[in-house]
């Protein structure tokens, strides 16, 4: 008999017909997010989840959950996953790294360029009529190249955007947990700082950490107050890392230049203060978000999850204290 299995969100027809060969599939298709309570309902008899970054897997839905053995999140962070729970349940967790990290780099740059040469600002310009002609004065930015970027959070994604910086002659300076091996410093050409002095010393500071209960508000009123008045904040990791109502004030008051968000505290809602300032560049939440990512990602937590129902060992587990002879 097929593992039975619940898929939360649409995903793509490749990755239903390979799950189909080997689960009985409750796919939402529809794309209509359930409610905790239509999850728990669903969950039921169910042996499987691949759910998404915005479903909330705690202990209440767990209890729910009687016969569930593997919860595969197509996202690289699992913050929405309350891992303790599921391991103490015997549940394994999967996650989709490695695929996204270049994307994602990208979309980091992205925010950078579009914030520093002020792209949402002129658009909006042209888009109304108001512009008249050339001047030499008009709508000044700032240049990438060449400047100094600050990575907080030097994993994968970090170094792929350190490798990038590369081509924009930017000095690339970082802070992390714990410091990288020194081939990969030379490689990308980057040289450790702490957090102080990475934030004093950047004209660009990127946030490329996972969020977690160490890492919320890490970007608060005092550590905007720490970096150069004229520097440019990028968050295309996860909400809750940076204080959004102190970042609206700091960028209200000229304590930075600006800011390029992809993700926000309590996404999709997001503080109403970031809709009255001109200085920030929003996007919602789309790091990952082209179509070969995508396929990928969703593919990877299918794959994913076949093996914890079926092979025991998938390549991507969390919580690995649950792998066979541990």
């Amino acid at each position: 008999m097929k593992p039975r299995i619940t898929i939360t969100r649409e995903v793509f027809d490749d990755t239903i017909d390979f799950l189909q060969q080997h689960c009985e599939v409750d796919a939402n298709q529809a794309d209509q997010p359930y409610t905790p309570q239509a999850l728990a309902e669903r969950l039921a008899g169910q042996d499987g989840l691949m759910c998404a970054l915005t479903d909330k897997v705690d202990a209440a839905l767990l209890g729910a959950a009687p016969r569930l053995k593997a919860v595969a999140n197509i996202a690289v962070g699992y913050n929405n996953i309350d891992v303790t729970a599921c391991t103490a349940r015997g549940i394994q967790v999967t996650n989709t790294p490695g695929v996204l990290d270049d994307s994602t780099a990208d979309l980091a740059f992205a925010l950078m360029l579009a914030t520093a040469r002020r792209v949402t600002e002129v658009e909006a310009y042209i888009r109304k009529g108001e512009w008249t002609g050339w001047k030499l004065k008009q709508w000044l930015g700032v240049d990438v190249h060449h400047a100094t970027l600050g990575i907080i959070g030097m994993g994968r994604i970090g170094q792929a955007i350190a490798k990038r910086a590369r081509g924009f002659d930017m000095k690339v300076i970082y802070h992390n947990r714990s410091r990288v091996a020194a081939e990969i410093e030379q490689r990308l050409d980057a040289a450790y700082r702490s957090m102080d002095e990475l934030l004093a010393q950047s004209d660009f500071v990127v946030l490329q950490m996972p969020y977690s209960p160490d890492t919320h508000h890490l970007i608060d009123a005092k550590a905007l107050a720490k970096m150069k008045p004229g520097a440019i904040l990028i968050n295309s990791t996860r909400g809750g890392v940076i204080d959004d109502a102190a970042l609206i004030e700091a960028l209200k008051n000229g304590v930075i230049r600006a800011a390029g968000l992809d993700v926000f505290e309590g996404e999709p809602k997001l503080n109403p203060g970031f809709l009255e300032l001109k200085n920030v560049v929003l996007a919602p939440h789309i790091g990952s978000s082209t179509e070969a990512t995508r396929r990928a990602m969703a593919m990877l937590a299918a794959k994913n999850l076949v093996a914890a129902l079926i092979g025991g060992a998938p390549p991507n587990l969390v919580n690995r204290e649950l792998l066979p002879g541990k």
